[in-house]
């Protein structure tokens, strides 16, 4: 028991290290905020960890509360996944 306790934890720390190693911080600008919905539009640099080239997109945001800390023109730092077979923001840092 101890063994495949120990095999269970130690596959799901390089599950999590392997993880955090596919999300790539892209920079970014605020370009609308669509609080009821849920979203925020930002210009982009490519996000090659979904394939994604530069654009200007709108993305479902993980936490909608990180919307009322933006304002639209703030440049960001942020991370990008497909989530539901949607993309979204996973994580949102404001440059200063």
């Amino acid at each position: 028991m101890k063994t495949t306790l120990k095999s269970l934890t130690t596959f799901a720390a390089g599950l999590l290290l392997s993880v955090s190693a596919l999300a790539q911080s892209v920079d970014g600008t605020v370009e609308k905020i669509d609080a009821d919905a849920g979203k925020v539009t930002l210009r982009h640099g490519e996000i090659k960890s979904i394939d994604m080239p530069p654009m200007k997109m709108a993305f479902r945001v993980a936490d909608p509360k990180w919307l009322q800390t933006l304002q639209v023109g703030d440049k960001v730092k942020f991370d990008a996944a497909k989530v539901n077979g949607q993309f979204t923001v996973t994580a949102i840092t404001v440059v200063k």
